[in-house]
């Protein structure tokens, strides 16, 4: 049995609170500009070019890359061998979040209540999921969310007759009635089977994966190269104002569901697709 202190946890997720919403992921920046190298229309380009370097000046002047800097989601894989210490995971998780949006002068979005509203002052609580793993190690996963792109999320409990060309009608309408709103170009997180729960879960999973890394299963693969390449025909483009990226990826994950559902969960991210994780 490894003991693993709780302070770690909280030191853990307040670094990635920070460098998540200064620094983007290398994979989303090489995606981006691939994306405006094959740009053929100018006005296009020009936005792509504006986002690099945003991106840029974000990393050299330690500054976030966006005005919303989200709500906290962490996502935390504990290894069955390790001894959580020093107090309550989740007083860490959420101090850490307080430490890193206070310490790192980032926007406080989270309201105590959903329809009284009022701001906590902190960024806190955060979203927390977390999974018991094997093993003696803590993974760390802070990934900040803002909800110019999580309120066009979507989910529907098909009927398995819809088959998969229902799905994809699906995942592609939802991100064409998102339209400029989750400040395109954007990545599709899709979460299919489960349960209701579940499947949004993993849409927002999804939103974890690398971008140049493929579905694992060759159908889902494929699917998820049709479904990008459907969704750039759509030419919404960057920012709303037409060309060919529209989204960055497409990433899928399933689970086993009941024998008489298909749910099917969209969660998008806008082109600043922040996620860090450290293992402790």
């Amino acid at each position: 049995m490894r003991e693993v202190h709780v302070n770690q946890i909280t030191e853990a997720v307040a670094k990635l609170s920070v460098e998540t919403n200064l620094f983007l992921r290398e994979d989303v920046c090489r995606r981006i500009a691939q994306c405006r190298e094959e740009e053929d229309w100018p006005v296009a380009g020009e936005i792509l070019g504006k986002i690099e370097d945003n991106i840029r000046i974000a990393r050299e002047e330690f500054v976030p890359m966006c005005q919303d800097t989200g709500m906290a989601c962490v996502f935390l894989e504990v290894g069955q061998d390790v001894h959580l210490t020093g107090g309550s995971l989740e007083d860490a998780v959420n101090e850490g979040v307080r430490k890193g949006y206070t310490e790192g002068y980032l926007r406080k979005a989270v309201v105590a209540d959903p329809i009284r509203r009022g701001n906590t002052g902190d960024n806190t609580p955060a979203h927390i999921h977390t999974e018991i793993v094997p093993g003696d190690r803590v993974k760390v996963i802070v990934a900040p969310k803002g909800f110019g792109s999580e309120n066009m999320s979507r989910i529907r409990m098909f009927p398995p007759s819809a088959g998969a060309e229902g799905v994809k009608d699906f995942i592609v309408r939802c991100v064409d009635e998102a339209g400029a709103n989750p400040c395109p170009p954007v990545v599709v997180g899709v979460g299919i089977g489960g349960t209701f729960d579940r499947a949004a879960l993993m849409a927002k999973q999804a939103l974890l994966v690398p971008l140049e890394e493929p579905h694992p299963d060759e159908y889902y693969a494929a699917m998820e190269e049709e479904l990008l390449e459907r969704i750039n025909e759509l030419g919404i483009g960057p920012q709303g104002l037409g060309g060919r990226t529209t989204a960055l990826a497409v990433k899928i994950k399933t689970f086993p569901t009941h024998m008489a559902g298909m749910p099917v969960a969209v969660n998008i991210n806008c082109h600043v697709s922040r996620h860090g994780e450290v293992i402790l």
